[in-house]
């Protein structure tokens, strides 16, 4: 089952890791508790053979072995274990003890079953002085394990005590670690919330650590494109109902005119105004929403590999019956593909407004010229004309929405070049405006090369 807590999460990637630890610890300490409980029961063997063996003496020519309580005594832990003996001459004659007793290697402990237990024994060489041939005799002493496994689980215990108690305190402390250390996350939370925040203003929240800073961050640079977005939006329905109202007002007057008009010629003269208002208030609305699309933030972005010179053509035989109308001489000037990386839509739409333009503001029989090159790195699209030009004073204020020129004779929306500028800037290009060598305008549009 997957966790989707990331408090639960970080404390598993902490305390797991710890469990295996102390599992692995475990294993080595019932390792180490064994060769403890090996050595102590070793020790107390030796000592018992050693303390038989140095009470084996010679009196009255006999050789005599008397086995001294403390002997025995010393494997009283309170765990009931049977001590078994042995003593042999060297000939193997059995002085005391249980004749039938295995034997171990010399001064070495070995486990061997006796009498349905299983013993650990050791077996001690020792001489006698005076008993000539049965010296050196030998001490074998055996134990059952009851003492031996019985100190082997307190030492496992009591390391398995203190890895569960580690493991515990450090549960206890990762969470303690976890809760402090997510507390930030947790005011972050409060304050994207809170009912206070009727804006989307940037969020701080003080104290954040350094890993926390770029969702904050990343959560500030997304409400500034919603911020962005919103403002476009209210830009767009503001600019709307500015410039929709004025059209709207003047299709509904000549409307009436032409419902009230009885004449044939006079009512035909209305539905030719009516009709030419209407593609101008259609023209309008299609700007606004070209427009709108072109602003940063209301689309998301876009990076088509699109050739400008393909776009171009495209756009001039479109305009064309448009040229054809005014007996304008439409020409392209191109060397080859120029390749470039935007939006593909907003791109044709610039050509469209740079064309369209041009085309309004050249006299009949005049020139448009589309050039194409590949300069430096850069994409260079020129359009000229021989119209009246702008003066040089006004070609920022151009590139403002709804701008027109004073003593403009011709009849537009004022948005062409806005739009345009708002596509090539946001393609990380810049547009300037120039006069032709036989007057006119020259529009210059760079844009960087894919």
């Amino acid at each position: 089952m997957r966790i989707n807590s990331l408090r639960l999460q970080l404390l598993a990637w902490v305390v797991l890791p710890l469990v295996g630890l102390a599992t692995i610890n475990l294993w080595t300490s019932h390792r180490n508790a064994l060769a403890t409980a090996d050595l102590v029961t070793d020790r107390m063997l030796m000592g018992s053979a050693r303390a038989i063996a140095e009470r084996v003496a010679v009196a009255d020519g006999v050789l005599d072995a008397t086995v001294p309580p403390a002997a025995i005594e010393m494997f009283d832990t309170g765990d009931r274990d049977s001590v078994y003996y042995r003593v042999e001459t060297a000939a193997g004659r059995l002085l005391t003890g249980y004749p039938d007793l295995p034997e171990a290697p010399r001064h070495a402990s070995v486990e061997a079953p006796y009498r349905d237990h299983q013993l650990r024994l050791l077996t001690l060489g020792h001489a006698v002085i005076g008993a000539g041939g049965d010296s050196p005799i030998t001490v074998t002493v055996g134990v059952t394990l009851a003492g031996h496994d019985a100190m082997v689980k307190r030492l496992w215990f009591s390391a398995f005590a203190q890895q569960l108690a580690l493991v515990a305190i450090a549960g206890v402390f990762v969470l303690l670690g976890l809760r402090r250390g997510l507390a930030p996350l947790m005011r972050l939370r409060d304050a994207v919330r809170s009912p206070n925040r009727s804006d989307l203003d940037p969020v701080e929240v003080p104290g954040a650590q350094s890993e926390i800073r770029p969702l904050i961050d990343a959560l500030n640079v997304y409400m500034e494109r919603v911020r962005a977005q919103m403002a476009a939006q209210r830009r767009f329905i503001a600019n709307a109902a500015h410039q929709l109202r004025t059209p709207l007002a003047l299709l509904s007057t000549q409307a009436s005119y032409a419902l009230r008009e009885s004449a044939a010629d006079a009512r035909h003269e209305a539905l030719v105004a009516l009709q030419a208002s209407s593609g101008k208030l259609a023209r309008l609305a299609e700007q606004l929403l070209t427009l709108s699309r072109a602003e940063p933030g209301s689309r998301r972005p876009r990076a088509d590999r699109i050739d400008l010179t393909e776009a171009a053509r495209h756009v001039l035989e479109t305009q064309a019956p448009a040229a054809i109308a005014r007996n304008i001489d439409l020409g392209l000037e191109e060397a080859g593909p120029v390749p470039v990386t935007g939006d593909g839509t907003m791109l044709r739409e610039m050509i469209v407004n740079l064309v369209d333009n041009a085309l309004r503001y050249s006299p009949v029989g005049g020139r448009v010229t589309v050039s194409l090159a590949a300069l430096d790195g850069e994409a260079v699209l020129t359009v000229a004309d021989n119209g009246p030009g702008i003066p040089a004073d006004e070609r920022e204020h151009v590139f403002e929405r709804f701008y027109r020129v004073a003593g403009s004779s011709e009849q537009g929306s004022g948005l062409g070049l806005a739009i345009v500028r708002e596509v090539v800037e946001n393609a990380g290009g810049h547009v300037t405006l120039g006069d032709g060598a036989a007057g006119g305008l020259v529009v210059e549009v760079r844009l960087p090369l894919a």
